[in-house]
C-alpha cells in the first residue's frame, strides 16, 4: 500500500465542523494550522481504516496461506543459512 492515502494536489474543499471552544481557543493561541493538522491526522485515519479493511477482505487468504507455510514451510526453508 501507498503511503499516501490521497491526492495533495487536489484542490480544497471547505468543510462545516463543530469543536471544543477550549480546545480551538488553545490552538489558535499556539498557532497551530487546523486545517493542515486535521488533514495530517484524518489521512493516518484512513489510512488505518483501509488497512484494518484490507485485512479482512484477505483474512481469508492470508490465513489460508500462513496454514500451508505452517504445514509444508516455505520455498526457501532449505536454502536459508540462518
Amino acid at each position: 500500500m501507498s503511503n499516501l492515502v490521497f491526492n495533495p494536489t487536489a484542490p480544497k474543499k471547505s468543510a462545516n465542523l463543530s469543536i471544543n471552544a477550549d480546545l480551538l481557543q488553545q490552538a489558535k493561541q499556539l498557532n497551530i494550522n487546523l486545517s493542515q493538522t486535521l488533514e495530517q491526522h484524518l489521512a493516518e485515519i484512513v489510512r488505518q481504516a483501509q488497512r484494518g479493511q484490507w485485512l479482512a477482505e484477505n483474512k481469508s487468504a492470508l490465513d489460508e496461506y500462513n496454514r500451508r507455510v505452517e504445514s509444508r514451510g516455505t520455498f526457501s526453508d532449505g536454502l536459508r543459512r540462518f
